[in-house]
């Protein structure tokens, strides 16, 4: 692209390729925008609340993932527009920072940019509704801390984290068995937690999968749970009282660095051969066994007679097991890893009260237990389901659960749900309206209408009439003065989130009009598109 300069001295542009580019201008190019935003929007509206329905979502090589994680949806599509590809980023923001709220800030951005569009017809400028929106996003906000509360809690108090957790998991495909799903996961978070510095690390909370079984089969395991078994049929399955050397080297032989050959000619160097390497796994098992191990994990394989000889000196032994599996079982068990046999020794060892292997169906398939971990550290949820898909969605759902215990360790306060937040702050922002001179004002109310798009989506997708439920409890928010009213998407019979025990993280909700707001904004500067003509 280059600026030139006619006769008459105005400036015109030449773009390279002119005829291969198609190019859209001004209002037109800012509806262009929000329409490709919309509709991204429009396909995540019906997956919000306890009542979304779900998505099913093909790949290009036939993989099948059905979910209503709205952060899995956008990234499983495949979005072609620059425009539709921020909100994809919008969502994944949302999900790396919160791990919560993935829809809603979609949703939410989606009717921001609708408002936006009913603005730019009436000739409002967009840079003015962009600074309108973030006027009004930090009235919300306020609002949000005006009415948030706080709650205490503690390793044996801990009901309130549950609560917030069965809120996000009640959307989710689990939301028959939320209550026992949440206490894992809170109980997992609170496991691993460092309640002074309020930090908790979530590298250190292991998600495994299992086919077969029910979901009500799903457990938390204080320890580590691995996808192997012992190396050798006839080793002990399971060690009381476990010492465990964890390391990195190989059983076998050391390997020359430079190239060589070895020349035999005689039946005496083959048989010297053989008793070298005999030696070399007999020093080996040795140096484990001096040690005072009684159980070995090893990073790498270990060939059948090192499996042999291990098995002869009543050493159980598991093979093939990851670098982050290794860490992991140093965590929880307070070993040190050891990358040479010379330097293991009593005090690197591992400790655990009871390792062992556990059986599965008739399928031949075993997974290691490591219990009752000297420091438990590291903790694993163990899931267990009919098919792949429904574990793949159950990880995600507990993902944005521990996530949600964690914001609320990181910061207590929480908001109610169903909408009532998204309400109390419309009704803010729209009495601050009145307060604002300008054109920005016309940007507030419809910053306050964008918001109510939440509640109108819980009670569409519950099966309620949206502009009634919407209005009826917004006017008893008024009358009642109780910022706690939202959308009875579960027919309780009360519409008061309090009493329901429906709650949501603070640092979420304002994220989700932080960052819904941000990206509108972006998208309402754009004034000139350019662009590849595909027919060209």
């Amino acid at each position: 692209m280059s600026l030139a300069f006619d006769e008459y001295g105005r400036p015109f542009i030449v773009i390279k390729e002119q005829g291969a580019k198609s190019r859209v201008k001004g209002v037109a190019a800012q509806k262009k925008n929000i329409a490709a935003a919309k509709a991204v929007a429009s396909i995540l509206r019906s997956s919000l609340g306890p009542k979304g329905m779900d998505k099913m979502l093909q790949s290009g090589d036939g993989d099948v993932c059905i979910t209503n994680d709205g952060a899995t949806i956008l990234e499983q599509m495949d979005v072609e527009n620059q425009i539709a590809k921020l909100l994809v980023e919008l969502s994944r923001s949302q999900d790396h920072e919160i791990g919560d709220g993935t829809t809603g800030v979609v949703v939410i951005a989606g009717s921001l940019l609708e408002q936006a569009e009913s603005l730019l017809d009436r000739g409002v400028h967009p840079l003015r509704i962009a600074e309108g929106y973030e006027m009004a996003c930090k009235v919300a906000t306020a609002r949000l801390e005006e009415i948030a509360k706080s709650f205490d809690y503690s390793k044996d108090n801990f009901e309130p984290l549950v609560q917030t957790c069965m809120t996000t998991l009640s959307s989710k495909i689990i939301g028959r068995c939320k209550r026992s799903m949440a206490e894992m996961c809170v109980k997992a978070v609170l496991a691993v937690a460092d309640l002074e510095r309020k930090d908790v690390n979530l590298d250190l909370i292991k998600i495994e999968t299992k086919v077969g079984g029910k979901l009500e089969d799903t457990q938390l395991v204080d320890g580590i749970v691995l996808d192997k078994d012992i190396s050798h049929p006839q080793m002990d399955k399971t060690i009381e009282d476990a010492k465990i050397a964890i390391l990195t080297c190989p059983f076998e032989p050391p390997k020359p660095k430079t190239k060589h050959k070895v020349d035999i000619d005689t039946v005496e160097k083959f048989e010297t051969l053989r008793q070298a390497e005999k030696q070399y796994f007999t020093d080996m098992v040795q140096q484990c066994k001096d040690s005072g191990a009684n159980l070995i994990i090893c990073q790498w394989g270990f060939d059948d007679e090192a499996n042999h000889l291990l098995m002869h000196e009543k050493l159980p032994a598991v093979r093939w097991v990851g670098g982050v599996e290794l860490e992991l079982i140093a965590i929880a068990t307070g070993g040190r890893i050891v990358p040479r046999f010379q330097e293991l020794t009593a005090d690197k060892l591992g400790r655990a009260g009871c390792v062992r292997e556990v059986a599965f169906g008739n399928t031949k398939d075993r997974m290691l237990y490591i219990e009752k971990c000297k420091s438990c550290k590291a903790v694993t949820i163990f899931v267990r389901g009919g098919n792949k898909m429904m574990l793949d969605e159950t990880k995600r759902s507990l993902h944005d659960a521990i996530c949600v215990a964690r914001n609320l360790i990181r910061n207590n306060q929480v908001v109610f749900g169903g909408g009532s937040a998204e309400m109390a702050c419309s009704l803010a922002v729209e009495a601050a309206a009145d307060t604002v001179p300008g054109v920005e004002q016309y940007a507030f109310r419809a910053f306050a209408d964008a918001l109510d798009a939440v509640p109108i989506a819980l009670a569409e997708n519950s099966g309620l009439p949206p502009i009634e439920s919407l209005a009826a409890v917004k006017a008893k928010q008024v009358a009642e003065k109780n910022p706690y009213l939202g959308i009875d998407c579960n027919d309780n019979g009360t519409n008061d989130m309090c009493e329901q025990q429906v709650f949501e993280t603070l640092i979420g909700k304002k994220q989700q009009l932080l960052l819904a707001t941000q990206v509108v904004k972006m998208i309402l500067k754009i004034d000139d598109v350019i662009s590849p003509n595909a027919y060209a």
